[in-house]
Parts: C-alpha cells; structure tokens; sequence
C-alpha cells in the first residue's frame, strides 16, 4: 500500500464515520508530526496498538482483500500496568471488500453492524489441527443462539450483532449494491500480534510506499519522545 492511499482512506472514513454520528476520541486525529512531543503518559496509546490499522492482509489489493480499523480502547495480556480485560474498535467494510477467514485464540468478540450496508459473515468450527471443521457451528445473534451448518453465512443488518466465541472460524464482507458498512467490535483484549489464526497466510500490518508525508500515524508507527504536549 502507499502512503497516499492510507492518507485517502483516512480521510473518507472521518466522513463516513462522522455521518453515522460516531464519536472518536482526540488522539485519532492527532497530526503525525505531534507524536514526537507525547511523553510516557501516552504509552497506554502505543503499547496497545490504539488508533489507526489499515491492512490488506498482504493481499497488494485493499479493495479486494482489506480492513480499515481504528482500536479506541484495548488492555494488554502481557502487560500488568493495562489491567483492562475488554477492547472496542470501530471498523469499516466495504462492498465485497473481504477480511480473509480466521479465529481467535483468547479473544471472544461481538461484530456489531453499526450501520450502513449489511455485513455478510461466513462461519466454520475449527478442528484440534486448527483446520475447517465440518461439524455444526454454534453461534449467538443478539443473544439468540443458533446452530448452522459448516460454511453458512450469516446476514448482519444495521443494528443486528454476532458473537464470535475462540477459535469459531470467520470471515466477513459487505454486500454488494448496498455500501459500505460501519462495523463495531466489542471483545475481550485484542492482541494482534498473537492471537490471530488465518487459514491461509496473510500479513497482519502492511509495508508502506512513502509517497507523500502521514496525515496520521498507524498503530504501529508511533514514536516514543518525552515532551509535554497534550493534544
């Protein structure tokens, strides 16, 4: 991906997120430049990985293969200073755009479809290998538990919400012909480092052509500087 085409995505999902009329904290929209000047009181920031995560899971085709996510709050499995057990994110799905099949080892999460198009999800169990189980698969809609088949596909509409227990295999993408969808995630702590089980390889953090300077940093590029500012 480049640059350029991070700071676009950027940009559209501000507008997108502020039509829905959700919120994000000030550190989102933080200048790049400014980071320097954040001191140590703003490490719960970096060494949770808050804020900006774009990614086209190595695909070299976001439109296709990608996910724009923005961590808001997230504690730490390794880290006794971030006690917090939870997370949230807020995420965007465009139309066919697909976020390959995978589960999570620790974490079990809601995927909440906070509006826009609807969010089509495609479920497995998984095996002791780690592979697609043929079995049934258990899962909850809005507190509703309900038994599919291996490989359905489950439709979130605006309002509606899943639970993804451990290793249920997911994968997900927003309808075509509807737009784009604003999706939440509520979950335990997220480690995206660890505790992500892709089917198929796929790279978690993107490599970036810097062709034209940051309008905000991603998760993983903040500097560590002490200084005073506070934006």
């Amino acid at each position: 991906m480049t640059r350029s085409e991070v700071n676009s995505l950027m940009r559209e999902a501000l507008d997108f997120i502020g039509k829905h009329g959700f919120c994000l904290p000030p550190f989102v929209t933080c200048p790049a430049s400014e980071w320097e000047l954040r001191g140590d009181d703003y490490d719960e920031i970096r060494d949770n990985l808050l804020g900006w995560d774009i990614t086209d899971f190595g695909s070299g085709d976001f439109e296709k293969i990608g996910l724009l996510l923005i961590t808001i709050r997230n504690g730490n499995l390794g880290d006794k200073r971030y006690p917090k057990p939870y997370a949230e994110k807020i995420m965007i799905v465009r139309e066919g755009q697909v976020t390959p099949m995978h589960f999570h080892w620790h974490k079990m999460e809601d995927i909440i479809n906070r509006g826009g198009g609807d969010l089509m999800l495609q479920v497995y169990a998984s095996t002791r290998d780690d592979a697609l189980a043929d079995t049934d698969v258990t899962i909850c809609v809005d507190g509703q538990r309900r038994e599919l088949k291996a490989g359905s596909i489950v439709r979130l509409r605006p309002g509606e919400s899943i639970t993804m227990s451990q290793r249920t295999y997911h994968s997900f993408w927003g309808e075509s012909g509807l737009g784009q969808v604003l999706v939440g995630e509520v979950s335990q702590v997220n480690d995206d480092t660890k505790d992500n089980r892709f089917l198929e390889p796929a790279g978690r953090f993107p490599s970036l052509i810097e062709d034209e300077k940051p309008l905000y940093l991603l998760c993983t590029e903040y500097p560590r500087k002490a200084g005073t500012l506070r934006c």
